[in-house]
């Protein structure tokens, strides 16, 4: 027996530090939830788990930012679907006033009204907005610069509109001789227009890279003031032209301009939505004239052109609010299986955790117990000195 090295109570004290320490960790994981509450406790499980939070809090913003791009798609539909209505009711008028039975007098009442509806479609256009963006006046849409045979950027031509399939890059279009007209008509309609030779038509070639582009059956149309080149694979290149114009043009389509939606929760995880200008121009419908027996028989094929223009624009628009609906879908799905996973790396199991605890107090309780005892052991070496 020994007085000044008490060595059971230091095993015991020893023992007991190390129960309290492991009670102490039981009791955090209780608390909090979590198998890793600590560093410590599991570092490859932690840088783990960490990057899974962080990717399934990206994958949750993706989510809304999805539902926020599926809403701008219904508002712009809304909008075209009452447009569709209003091109509807311009084909009735168009039909009535190619009546033979009808005189000037009546067409021109029928073209008081025309002009009004083609003044709602220009105010729909210009007004709709989400979020303050005005989304129909082709602000999203691809954009394109046109710079003359001088390399000088004229403001009467411009890029109307492009197929989706036209390659990014320079182009060249060439033989271009055109006339223009901006007149008031006998009824008082705004007219603007390009004319060109039959001949000369056939004359105009484009060119990317110094060779000929849209070889298979090109086509060259007017309508109105916009110069339209296409070709049987799909590809459309639109020209906006409001002046008499003779030369070359410099084309330069960059195929971006585009609603970049962020869908998912990395880098370039993006989906580009397109939405067309809407506007009487772009429609071929600015001289819509139904004043005539002759006007209104051209008028009832440049609205069935604009309805079939409109019927395209909400097909495309339709097919993205299909596809963002499956990245919705897509999406929920991935944050479901990449939470189980999460959890079954940071969350505690209680029962089995409750079974440590209770251990780890017994086994504390006990140590407290031993402890008392060896320090009560130098107290008995008095009963050998007396």
């Amino acid at each position: 027996m020994k007085v000044n090295y008490n060595v059971s109570a230091m095993i015991a004290n020893n023992s007991l530090q190390k129960n309290d320490k492991l009670l102490s960790e039981s009791l955090e994981r209780l608390s909090s939830g979590l198998k890793i509450a600590n560093a410590k406790d599991n570092p490859s499980g932690l840088a783990m788990s960490r990057r899974m939070n962080s990717q399934i809090e990206g994958l949750g913003v993706a989510n809304a930012s999805s539902n926020d791009a599926i809403s701008i798609v219904q508002v712009a539909d809304g909008t075209l679907s009452e447009i569709h209505e209003v091109l509807q009711r311009m084909n009735q008028l168009a039909v009535q006033a190619s009546n033979g039975t009808l005189t000037d007098s009546d067409r021109q009442t029928i073209q008081a009204e025309v002009t009004l509806l083609k003044e709602e479609i220009e105010r729909m256009a210009n007004t709709t907005q989400f979020n303050g963006q005005s989304i129909l006046d082709g602000s999203f849409d691809l954009k394109g610069y046109v710079t003359d045979q001088d390399g000088k950027t004229n403001p009467n031509i411009k890029v109307s509109t492009y197929s989706d399939n036209m390659d990014q890059g320079s182009y060249l279009i060439t033989g271009l001789n055109v006339s223009y007209i901006n007149l008031v008509g006998t009824t008082g309609v705004d007219k603007k227009g390009i004319f060109c030779e039959e001949e000369v038509l056939k004359d105009i070639k484009i060119y990317k890279d110094g060779e000929e582009y849209m070889t298979n059956n090109m086509l060259v149309s007017i309508q109105e003031d916009v110069l339209t080149l296409s070709d049987s694979t799909g590809k459309k290149l639109s020209i906006q032209i409001d002046e008499a114009y003779s030369g070359d043009l410099n084309v330069e389509l960059t195929t971006t301009g585009a609603m970049t939606m962020q869908v998912g929760a990395n880098e370039g995880q993006t989906l580009d939505i397109r939405i067309n200008k809407i506007s009487l121009t772009t429609l071929g419908l600015y001289n819509l004239d139904l004043a005539n027996e002759v006007g209104a028989r051209e008028g009832i094929d440049s609205i069935k052109n604009a309805i079939s223009a409109i019927s395209a624009i909400r097909s495309r628009l339709g097919a993205y609010q299909n596809r963002l609906e499956h990245t919705v879908s897509g999406l929920d799905i991935t944050v479901e299986n990449m939470t189980a996973a999460y959890s079954r790396i940071m969350d505690v199991d209680m029962a089995e955790e409750m079974t440590v605890y209770s251990t780890q107090q017994v086994l504390s309780q006990a140590g407290t117990s031993m402890m008392a005892q060896a320090n009560e052991r130098p107290s008995q070496v008095l009963q050998l000195l007396q």
